[in-house]
């Protein structure tokens, strides 16, 4: 790819982006009450693309060979409880995170 082509594209990524950040303020308004349905995902979408997240992460996990899948097992356990005892979902993540890496590269 030569310049123009990557500032172009560069570019094109920077509108759409900026589009879709702009949408609900242009569609919704600030004066319009938000629609029950777009309050509805706004509380289950979260939890529901974590949970999807999960799943995609432990798909390939062949529990029959070898150690692996020990390492995110552990960790999902570590994951799940630090949360349950701090509600924090920014902690969960840096601290499983560093958890998981931790356990792959030293321990097992």
């Amino acid at each position: 790819m030569n310049n123009p082509n990557t500032l172009i594209i560069i570019l094109v990524v920077a509108l759409v982006t900026a589009g879709l950040r702009f949408a609900p303020f242009l569609i919704f308004g600030r004066k319009q009450q938000t629609p029950p349905y777009i309050t509805y995902l706004s509380s289950v979408l979260p939890y529901s693309i974590m949970a999807m997240l999960v799943v995609y992460c432990l798909r390939m996990i062949d529990f029959f060979s070898g150690s692996r899948g020990i390492p995110e097992i552990i960790s999902c356990v570590f994951v799940c409880a630090l949360h349950i005892w701090k509600r924090n979902t920014l902690l969960s993540i840096a601290v499983g995170t560093v958890f998981y890496m931790v356990l792959i590269q030293f321990i097992l």
